[in-house]
């Protein structure tokens, strides 16, 4: 009976170890974290996308901290995040540094908007040179003749346009400034197309976050920020001049149509930086996450190639309800493909 008893106790312990065993191992494989940072254009995104897939995914966790492009790019060559992200996608000599190399995915797009603090103006148009004067520092107040003649009937204050620019190395800048390039030989001279330009106007704040907040906050402000925050925060948006000389608003439609003639090469980057569909609205861009293409980490490319899938297809849904452009199918395919480029390193654990 002894004996009995006492096979019966050894039995529940061993019982009892091979549980919390088995609990420990799940706990071990499942507790995965990826680390990503970068452009401040497409986080409102991005995090929706990383919160719906970690909820879905037991022990699952996906930080993704919006530092601008400039320190996304900064981030993957110094190997602190397993991801990375830029609108300003990732030159060839910074591709260079990474042993490793890197595979760049267009995973969404949106248009760069022109957000203004107007007292009663709620409708703005401004032509192709009143814009570029206004970032050069040339149309210095509200009531500038450049602006006047496109809108008729608005009241238009005598007060100083206040010049809100990006103070971090940022896609978003790169973008516009290359806009601003194409279509003002002056602004190309100087400052020309940067992701820090040495702006000739303007005060600086940190992030499409901290502009939007700055501009809310100063009377007669203006400042280029993304779709979605300026939606977001119900900001107006100008109405601007296209290369085909038409005014068009900001949606969804126009900066699709804008970037449809889009033509991937082979690494994926592509821009267009004035188009000249003739329904375009003139600032539109895709932006990127930056991968590795070797991962030594086997639970962690698990989970990137996994959460990559999901953002490319499933999570193109949730791109419109936030002010972004999912992808056309041809750029999803583009994707998959490249997925392939993203492998484990041959010592992987």
């Amino acid at each position: 009976m002894r004996s009995a008893h006492r096979s019966l106790i050894v039995l529940a312990a061993i019982i009892t170890l091979s549980f919390i065993a088995c609990s420990g191992n799940k706990s071990s494989s499942e507790g995965v974290k990826l680390q990503g940072a970068g452009a401040s254009f497409p986080a409102p995104l991005y995090q929706k996308w990383f919160k719906t897939y970690g909820a879905s995914h037991d022990g699952v966790e996906i930080d993704y901290q919006s530092i601008g492009s400039g320190g996304g790019v900064k981030s993957v060559i110094d190997k602190t995040v397993d991801f990375g992200a830029s609108d300003a996608a990732m030159t060839p000599e910074d591709m260079a540094k990474v042993d490793v190399g890197v595979q760049l995915l267009p995973m969404t797009a949106g248009c760069i908007v022109l957000t203004y603090n107007l007292k009663g103006v709620t409708e703005l148009k401004l032509s192709r040179q009143a814009y570029a004067g206004i970032f050069l520092g040339k149309v210095k107040k509200w009531n500038d003749p450049l602006i006047v003649k496109d809108n008729p009937g608005v009241t238009l204050p005598d007060q100083p346009v206040n010049v809100v620019v990006r103070a971090d190395g940022s896609g978003t800048t790169f973008v516009f400034t290359k806009h601003l390039s194409a279509i003002s030989p002056e602004f190309a001279q100087n400052p020309g197309v940067n992701t820090l330009p040495n702006w000739p106007t303007g005060t600086r704040s940190k992030g499409n976050e901290g502009v939007t907040a700055s501009i809310m906050m100063t009377p007669g402000a203006i400042g280029y920020i993304e779709y979605g925050y300026a939606k977001s925060q119900n900001l107006p948006m100008a109405t601007l001049e296209n290369k085909s000389g038409a005014f068009i608003a900001p949606t969804i439609a126009s900066a699709q149509a804008a970037l449809a003639t889009a033509q991937f090469p082979d690494n994926l980057i592509a821009w267009v930086p004035d188009s000249e569909a003739k329904d375009a609205y003139p600032i539109a861009t895709y932006t990127w996450m930056i991968c590795y293409k070797q991962y030594k980490d086997k639970a962690k490319f698990q989970l990137l190639q996994g959460l990559l899938t999901y953002c490319i297809t499933d999570g193109q849904k949730e791109s419109e309800a936030l002010g972004y452009i999912p992808l056309p199918s041809a750029v999803t395919d583009k994707d998959k493909a490249a997925l392939h480029n993203i492998t484990l390193a041959p010592n992987a654990t």
